[in-house]
């Protein structure tokens, strides 16, 4: 491991703690060169399915958009990050579960929508707007009712 402030090579570990959760490693760790200290930590890296766009074509999940996503449906809302981070990691899990390559992107939308129904409902109404592009007063009426 590198050190991040003098990029020196012979870095050495202090000690090493297991996450509460068990899904990930803490290390403390010491640049012999420069003698400070930092943490690294160490997970599982998991490939999460390529999405497959309503045009065909595909591309590369991101974690980032997602979060985007919802965050701007919960814009204004009162609702935690500590909420949003456990909707996403839900949404992840469950893509992850699958065990598929691809993944059509309506399925993610899906997923979305199931997290921020539990979230909050008026969240969950904005991105249904957008995502089953409301044609007309009559299909938003009946997402409304769909909550009820």
């Amino acid at each position: 491991m590198r050190c991040p402030f003098c990029r020196g090579d012979d870095t050495q570990v202090m000690d090493t703690r297991e996450s509460d959760e068990g899904d990930s490693i803490r290390r403390r760790r010491r640049c012999a060169s420069c003698d400070k200290r930092f943490t690294t930590y160490e997970r599982a890296e998991l490939t999460l399915p390529a999405i497959v766009k309503k045009n065909g074509s595909r591309v590369e999940y991101s974690h980032d958009k997602l979060i985007s996503s919802i965050r701007l449906a919960l814009r204004k809302r009162p609702v935690s990050a500590d909420a949003v981070d456990e909707a996403v990691a839900k949404i992840e899990e469950k893509l992850l579960s699958l065990g598929e390559k691809e993944i059509p992107s309506e399925r993610v939308g899906e997923l979305v929508m199931r997290e921020l129904k539990r979230l909050d409902k008026v969240a969950y109404i904005r991105f249904a707007s957008v995502y089953r592009s409301f044609a007309d007063i009559q299909s938003f009426e009946s997402a409304l009712k769909e909550l009820k």
